[in-house]
């Protein structure tokens, strides 16, 4: 099932009670023949355990490990940008530094754990973790999809309605209070149901296996499981979506697409431009989520409706691939935003500079993050710097 999938328990790894569990179809990779070997007793109720060779195990390690490290470098850079810069603490900033840190915790507590269980079918991690490993998993994704969804308001708000008050700092901080309790009620049912047992695999090998155990069944065989999974389906994916393409569809049309009556100032052109190249970074945050999560949510409904699907012998190394693309989600944005405004990517540049990372002396020749020349000229043009629509 889709959150299984997310964690550490694959589907295909469970599907019936594991304390009666009293037949097996495991595969094995024979790496001098190079093929996948089965050994089955009674081989009704599938159970696979895929051992891929080495040079594969060293290939997806490099990169899961280099999607961790890039995602949490990256948006710890950008919170620490946006709080120790006072030009850069607007209504957006403040938002893009919640999804900074969900997307930090999705890359640190819970990628890497997942992997190594999806890689070795083994849980080596403890009771609890297995627990709070899924809570984190739910709670951060629930947490960025909300944060982009709230930009999206509060763009559509400032752009479409340009006379109502802007957001203030402790309306801000309510909002993403909010979003942190809704994500966390939204993965709670992780805490309560998933568990561990281990499990005697026909080759004499012990396993520990993390799975949800509901209370109508386990996993693929719970309907309350397959309920929550299809509701948080809609709820972090398909509705978001929807009401962020709406939002910048409007936006879009209303930045790009209207003409002023009369003769446009300076001041006028400059704000629209700078809100303009904010829509446009967060229409490519936008899709570029889309995208990620997209095959993971296709995924999802396939094996729901065709359950023998994950009877592929190669169906570890697909679902390591779609897995590996939703959760490289986490280390676009930095990315994105590094590419697309220039006040993030001097802060980049501060930041590495700071570290020694492009030699020494290069922050005492360094400009802040404040506005450069042109900047300074046009201060008294731009209005949008004080309301929060530049970044």
């Amino acid at each position: 099932m889709m959150l299984d999938e997310l964690g550490p328990t694959v589907a295909s790894n469970q599907s019936t009670s594991l304390a009666d569990l009293d037949s097996f179809y495991v595969t094995f990779y024979d790496v001098e023949n190079e093929r996948y070997v089965n050994d089955s007793q009674n081989a009704t109720e599938p159970f696979q355990s895929f051992i891929l060779p080495w040079w594969r195990q060293i290939l997806w390690t490099v990169l899961f490990a280099g999607m961790v490290v890039v995602a949490t470098v990256g948006n710890l850079v950008v919170i620490w940008i946006v709080l120790t810069n006072k030009r850069m603490r607007s209504v957006t900033n403040y938002f893009l530094v919640n999804l900074s840190v969900a997307d930090a915790m999705v890359s640190t507590l819970n990628v890497t754990f997942n992997f190594t269980y999806m890689l070795n079918s083994n849980w080596p991690f403890g009771h609890f973790y297995c627990k709070f490993c899924q809570f984190i998993a739910v709670l951060s994704i629930s947490a960025s999809v909300f944060t982009l969804l709230a930009i999206s308001v509060d763009r559509y708000v400032a752009i479409m309605s340009p006379l109502q008050p802007r957001l203030g700092k402790r309306a801000t901080l309510g909002i993403t209070a909010a979003i942190w309790a809704w994500s966390s009620f939204i993965s709670s049912p992780n805490l309560i149901y998933f568990t561990t047992e281990n499990v005697s695999l026909p080759d004499g090998t012990i396993r520990c296996v993390c799975y949800s155990h509901w209370p109508d069944g386990m996993t693929t065989r719970s309907r309350l499981e397959y309920a929550y999974n299809v509701l948080f389906m809609v709820l972090t994916y398909f509705m978001p979506i929807i009401a962020m393409t709406y939002a910048y569809s409007r936006v879009g049309v209303e930045l790009w697409g209207s003409q002023s009556i009369g003769e446009c100032t300076q001041r006028q052109l400059d704000n629209v431009k700078s809100k303009r190249r904010v829509v446009k970074m967060m229409i490519v945050v936008v899709v570029i989520f889309a995208v990620c999560w997209l095959p993971f949510h296709v995924y999802f409904v396939v094996t729901s409706y065709y359950p023998d699907v994950v009877s592929y012998p190669h169906i570890q190394e697909i679902y390591l691939g779609i897995y590996w693309l939703a959760m490289s989600n986490s280390m676009y944005n930095p990315i994105i935003y590094c590419w697309m405004n220039s006040k993030f990517r001097r802060g980049f540049k501060q930041f590495f500079w700071c570290c020694g990372a492009f030699g020494g002396g290069g922050l005492a020749r360094h400009r802040a993050l404040g506005p450069d020349r042109t900047d300074r000229s046009m201060r008294s043009l731009s209005p949008s710097r004080k309301n929060g629509t530049s970044m």
